[in-house]
């Protein structure tokens, strides 16, 4: 009945004010309640201006076409594109999202900065999903400046010690002393999935908040509860990202205390080799935060994830890749052992560990591209925007009217699997990112048209990942100490790729929908 009588007034007010800016919209529904002007509001906002994109509204109210577009992101996409052209309008959870899928238009989107506000959507997410208050500065919680936070312990001289210290735990993990004196030869059979989780969670953990100064047996029982409830927590959170409640979740709601509580600044205090991106945050001179100590360890927590949410799939999808295809293991092998051999060291359990320094692993182009080609098969990122004002985007397709608060997203899997970019896009060619002189590929083509953006599973611009350059280096870490130690094999030689996780669509890195066994053993030096 209220419904009705919203529509009702609505109608009676849309006459009203056709000839009306809606900027003075207050001022002809002054006797109107806000509720009706509310829902009036929104009405008008459906209604489609000249120049702006087709719009697909759905068929469920608030909805929209959510729940197709959760379904499978890129088939949708592509029915739209087919249906709209290169350019169009979705309404997706009471939003309206604007697509831009063509690829030659990207850098066009991103030349448009000044009229987008990439904060806003990304600071509210990790606000419903960690606990904390916002930590835009604007609001006034806090001075700190994340981005720049992380651009000063996530790159340049802090990289380099981030990096060292990862390679030491990763070695501790996977060549821990007990294994060295029994020198086992054994098969040992795992699911490598859950092998790649347990190892890259452990290693990263340990370089970015310290390790236990009382014992190791204490160190292995947190590092197990935190592995445990960090994968209760990362389960719910594509629900979260979706505006859903943590409290709907009980077991991941109490998980995400539990990660909280561990990093706290009194706990933090009592480990060793804490990361200097932690020790920046914890020593912070923010005087006006009103941040309590629990809130704090929860913009921690926001880190972890942040860390290890797409690390630990894209490790798995590199090494599944490079494992079952034979000319990319003897590739990357070959590559391996000469970077070894020109930094004058040797592999040995007796000996010290290996160490490739920053220069080292960047040189290293076959790694690279196994990487690449592995998260070009399994991103499926969302490149959001907010517009900060009414504007008009200027795109190859032409031009389009933006209206304040709505949002501009890229689909950077579109491009990823385009054959016209990448020929036979479904199939991993491990060379695919090398050259004729077997150097890093930077020029890739669409319709004639050499791209500037043509691999993108860490984002773009101002919101582009800034943790991607230790990801990587992590992964590359990971995968030269599997072929240096290990002797590795898949149970089944011939097992079918496992298909992605499609509830993680919009996120990053998708995981396998299933995992796949393989057995490993130390090599006999």
């Amino acid at each position: 009945m209220v419904q009705r009588a919203v529509r009702g007034k609505a109608r009676r007010y849309f006459l009203l004010s056709q000839s009306q800016d809606e900027n003075n919209l207050q001022q002809i529904f002054s006797s109107v309640d806000c509720y009706v002007l509310s829902a009036f509001c929104k009405f008008l906002h459906s209604l489609r201006r000249m120049g702006e994109p087709p719009l697909e509204n759905g068929l469920i109210p608030y909805l929209g076409c959510a729940l197709k577009f959760g379904a499978n992101p890129l088939e949708f996409l592509r029915a739209n594109q087919r249906k709209h052209g290169h350019v169009f309008t979705c309404k997706l959870m009471g939003k309206y999202v604007h697509f831009i899928t063509n690829s030659l238009s990207y850098h066009k989107v991103l030349c448009h900065g000044k009229y987008f506000d990439w904060k806003k959507f990304h600071f509210t997410t990790s606000a419903k999903a960690f606990g904390h208050r916002s930590i835009d500065p604007s609001d006034g919680n806090t001075t700190e400046n994340i981005n720049d936070t992380f651009i000063k312990t996530l790159q340049g001289h802090a990289l380099n010690s981030l990096t060292e210290t990862m390679m030491e735990n990763l070695q501790l993990i996977l060549r821990p002393p007990f294994l060295l004196k029994s020198k086992s030869t054994e098969w040992v059979t795992e699911g490598m999935y859950s092998f790649c989780y347990r190892v890259m969670f452990e290693a990263g953990y340990l370089t970015l908040f310290g390790r236990d100064l009382t014992s190791q047996d204490a160190q292995s029982a947190l590092i197990l509860e935190n592995l445990d409830n960090f994968k209760q927590f990362d389960k719910v959170f594509p629900a979260l990202a979706a505006g859903l409640p943590i409290h709907v979740f009980k077991t991941a709601f109490q998980a995400r205390e539990k990660l909280a509580e561990g990093l706290r600044h009194e706990n933090l205090h009592r480990r060793d080799q804490v990361s200097e991106l932690i020790r920046l945050r914890m020593f912070l001179n923010d005087t006006l935060s009103t941040f309590d100590d629990l809130e704090k360890a929860k913009t921690h927590l926001a880190i972890l994830w942040a860390s290890q949410a797409n690390t630990i799939p894209a490790t798995f999808w590199s090494l599944f890749q490079m494992i079952r295809n034979p000319e990319a293991r003897k590739a990357a092998t070959e590559e391996v052992n000469t970077a070894l051999e020109k930094a004058g060291q040797r592999i040995s359990f007796e000996g010290d560990p290996i160490y490739l320094n920053q220069m080292q692993l960047n040189d290293l182009p076959v790694l690279d591209s196994i990487i690449k080609e592995a998260l070009r098969l399994s991103s499926a990122s969302l490149n959001i925007r907010t517009a900060k004002e009414d504007f008009t985007l200027h795109l190859e397709e032409g031009s389009y009217n933006i209206r304040k608060d709505d949002i501009i997203a890229l689909y950077p899997q579109l491009m990823h699997l385009d054959p016209e970019i990448y020929p036979d896009p479904l199939t991993f060619k491990y060379d695919r990112y090398l050259d004729e002189n077997r150097k890093t590929k930077t020029t890739f083509y669409s319709n004639g048209v050499k791209l500037k953006y043509y691999y993108m599973p860490f984002g773009s611009g101002a919101t582009i990942c800034p943790g991607r350059l230790f990801a990587v280096q992590e992964i590359k870490q990971f995968l030269i100490l599997m072929l240096l130690y290990f002797e590795i094999e898949l149970v089944e030689s011939h097992v079918k790729c496992p298909p992605l996780d499609q509830s993680r669509a919009g996120l990053g890195i998708l995981p396998p929908l299933n995992d796949i066994d393989f057995k490993y053993k130390l090599k006999y030096l």
